[in-house]
């Protein structure tokens, strides 16, 4: 598998090497970022967002930022995809869940900048990326391989 993941990784022109690059290293300081929290407050290291779905979702990044790193490690699709879910999600849910400090203290909304920055260039780079990597066995603009029924 090593020889394999070696060429799916060096068959990719380079911004799409670095641009994955990228991609795991956000996700590298997400889950280091929520495995820490959960694991010194256990599954209520986000009671300070008083909408459960919000604790919800912030726990699960402990399971979704791996699973994101080992799909863009593989160079997959499903990665690429769910990497930019992911962001979405959370961005908007720091969002929302930080809104009282529009009216509390506002400077503190600068802390989700780094947050907001990657998960703009997560989302703004999911369709380039999926057009031009090669994924699955098809060249960038080549025709999709057929899947048996």
């Amino acid at each position: 598998m090593g020889a394999g993941l070696r060429k799916r990784w060096g068959g990719q022109p380079a911004w799409v090497r670095w641009t994955l690059a990228v991609y795991l290293i956000g996700f590298l300081v997400g889950t280091r970022t929520h495995v820490l929290d959960v694991a010194r407050d256990g599954i209520h290291a986000y009671a300070m967002f008083p909408q459960v779905p919000l604790q919800v979702f912030f726990v699960s990044l402990v399971v979704l930022d791996p699973l994101v790193i080992v799909l863009v490690g593989l160079v997959r699709r499903e990665g690429i995809w769910l990497a930019g879910a992911v962001m979405v999600l959370d961005v908007c849910g720091n969002g929302w869940g930080n809104r009282h400090w529009l009216h509390d203290d506002p400077p503190q909304l600068l802390r989700l900048l780094p947050l907001t920055l990657f998960g703009v260039f997560v989302v703004a780079s999911v369709l380039p990326l999926q057009r031009a990597a090669h994924i699955g066995g098809a060249a960038p603009g080549g025709p999709t391989p057929r899947r048996r029924s």
